[in-house]
């Protein structure tokens, strides 16, 4: 199976539009759609449904996806079985907020040579096996082989649709989004944001619905623009675009402010010269004073939570 296709076909997933995952991977979009199209010839089926707001995973693409990240981690595992070499970092999403911060680690530091991964949620297997050097993630429990550093407190907003009542607010707090839904299908249990976002409903009485297949960020984007009813949550640092027509609200949350604790985890012992070069580039944000995050969300003066 063509590789650089499978790579193709989740930076779409990501991206959610043809053109944007072109500018990803610094090809043009008559090259991905090539890729795509070569590999829905190999796999006998159909991967997208294209869209006039994007690209959107059929049945299938849904079930390929979790198959095509184990492809591209088990690459990264080859790749570093038979050579050292650039230091390999997951981000979780090309669109969130890690990847900005590991954006202007390469501005800073252009010498370091450096591999992007979007692993989701195998990126703590590949800390252990050795096939990626680092991973943004929020820490609910650390593993004993790992070590972690905090680095940002990411505000959360509320986006919703111009007909909703919360749309001309200048701001609004945790405790006015009680009653309302929250539409995040992305949220499963098992994961640091399904914790997250569990741990900031219970603590604020709120309403979020997970329920059904998720479609991807640019399905949710519609529900909210057509609905006074739907609402979703973003991180003030995630790259979120939508049709001109949505008109869709950012709202920032405050008193207080939920903020999201993005740390750095790697595998102890690892002596990469960039993970050295990466931590101290990042050992420069404060804490949101007064913010909201999880019980379980490691203070200033505190260690991370470790698990056995």
């Amino acid at each position: 199976m063509d590789l650089d296709a499978v790579r193709t076909f989740v930076a779409v997933v990501e991206a959610g539009r043809f053109q944007d995952a072109a500018t990803e991977l610094s090809i043009t979009q008559q090259a991905v759609s090539k890729r795509i199209a070569a590999l829905e010839k190999s796999l006998g089926v159909r991967l997208f449904t294209r869209t006039a707001r994007g690209a959107v995973l059929t049945g299938d693409g849904e079930a390929f996806l979790p198959h095509a990240r184990e492809l591209l981690s088990a690459e990264l595992r080859a790749l570093a079985s038979v050579r050292g070499g650039p230091l390999r970092v997951d981000v979780i999403g090309r669109r969130l907020c890690p990847a900005t911060l590991l954006r202007g680690f390469h501005e800073a530091h252009p010498d370091v040579a450096l591999e992007v991964a979007t692993l989701f949620d195998t990126a703590i297997a590949a800390l252990r096996e050795g096939s990626i050097d680092a991973s943004f993630r929020a820490v609910v429990a650390l593993p004993e082989d790992l070590d972690a550093q905090w680095v940002l407190d990411e505000p959360i907003q509320l986006l919703c649709g111009s007909r909703h009542p919360l749309a001309g607010a200048a701001s609004v707090a945790p405790a006015e989004l009680a009653g309302h839904r929250i539409r995040l299908p992305g949220v499963v249990p098992g994961t640091e944001w399904g914790a997250y976002y569990a741990a900031f409903a219970a603590a604020f009485d709120l309403w979020i619905d997970a329920a059904g297949p998720n479609f991807g960020t640019e399905v949710v984007l519609d529900t909210v623009a057509e609905s006074a009813d739907v609402v979703t949550l973003v991180g003030a640092g995630s790259r979120v675009w939508w049709p001109p027509g949505h008109d869709l609200r950012r709202v920032p949350i405050e008193d207080p402010v939920p903020v999201y604790p993005h740390s750095l985890l790697w595998r102890r012992g690892n002596a990469h010269p960039g993970l050295a070069a990466l931590r101290r580039h990042l050992a420069t944000s404060e804490r949101v004073a007064g913010a909201w995050r999880p019980s379980w969300a490691a203070q200033p003066s505190q260690t991370v939570p470790r698990t056995g």
